[in-house]
């Protein structure tokens, strides 16, 4: 993280036991222009019990301290103040197990796209004993496609097709919303998420760091191979980030993934020395 402002004080609510859920739940605005609409984020986020705010790049120097931003917070100026700036979306998933990005526009090769409740629903699961993040693009736009593929799935929200622009801070409360409902729902979360069921662990679950790292060798070897032409990539990394976020990559998987790649690259190099 590049400036990390200092620590929030957050009132859990332990009669639901969403201490964890709440706290381990960031939401990220990549590059955001408006320093109003970054105040009632931190409203919207407040108003469900949500406390992590993660800003990249934004736009606006001192953005966190805009006379805009300080009055549309409106009583939310803690979690305004203790919001976080990152050079990069890279630095502000760090540590995240399952992130969603929000688009309005479909997207050749995303990851699965989910709707506002079925994401919370999946964010419920992870977020008991790990990590997640919500990912809101520039307020014109949007996210990047590389952005997009970072992530392990894409919401839209089924808003009126006639006009469906969404002020960046509305989009923020509709799935801080939705998340709240789903972690104050009573059952069993994994009757609501079989995608990540089948007794996958939590804490086996590979950050978001480990599988960029991962992709990076990955193309590395694919390049080695000559199957993969850096100056003609075509779509074939998009490709594969859309088959691997299919699945939920545990630590281990990527480490077997990472060794493969690491003796490709080895043989390759001995080929090239004989």
């Amino acid at each position: 993280m590049q400036q990390q402002n200092p620590q929030l004080t957050v009132p859990v609510e332990p009669s639901f036991g969403l201490d964890h859920a709440l706290t381990s739940t960031r939401f990220v605005l990549v590059e955001p222009s408006h320093p109003g609409n970054v105040g009632a984020a931190a409203r919207a986020l407040k108003t469900m019990g949500l406390f992590r705010l993660v800003l990249v790049k934004p736009q606006q120097p001192n953005i966190l301290k805009h006379p805009d931003a300080l009055a549309l917070a409106s009583g939310a100026q803690d979690v305004l103040a203790a919001a976080e700036i990152t050079d990069s979306l890279e630095a502000a998933l760090s540590g995240v197990q399952w992130s969603v990005a929000l688009s309005a526009r479909p997207r050749g090769y995303s990851p699965p796209i989910l709707t506002p409740r079925s994401a919370a629903q999946q964010a419920r699961l992870v977020a008991a004993q790990g990590e997640v993040a919500y990912i809101f693009g520039n307020e014109r736009a949007g996210l990047s496609n590389a952005d997009v593929e970072r992530c392990n799935a894409l919401v839209h929200i089924p808003a009126n097709p006639v006009y469906s622009s969404l002020n960046l801070a509305q989009a923020v409360q509709v799935l801080a919303y939705e998340l709240r409902t789903t972690l104050l729902s009573d059952g069993d979360a994994q009757t609501h998420t079989p995608t990540l069921a089948h007794g996958l662990s939590v804490s086996a679950l590979a950050t978001n760091d480990e599988v960029e790292q991962m992709f990076t060798h990955l193309q590395s070897a694919l390049i080695a191979l000559d199957f993969l032409q850096p100056a003609q990539p075509k779509k074939l990394m998009s490709r594969l980030r859309r088959l691997f976020a299919r699945t939920a990559l545990e630590r281990e998987e990527v480490n077997i993934l990472r060794g493969i790649a690491k003796r490709i690259i080895w043989q390759a190099k001995s080929r090239d020395l004989v």
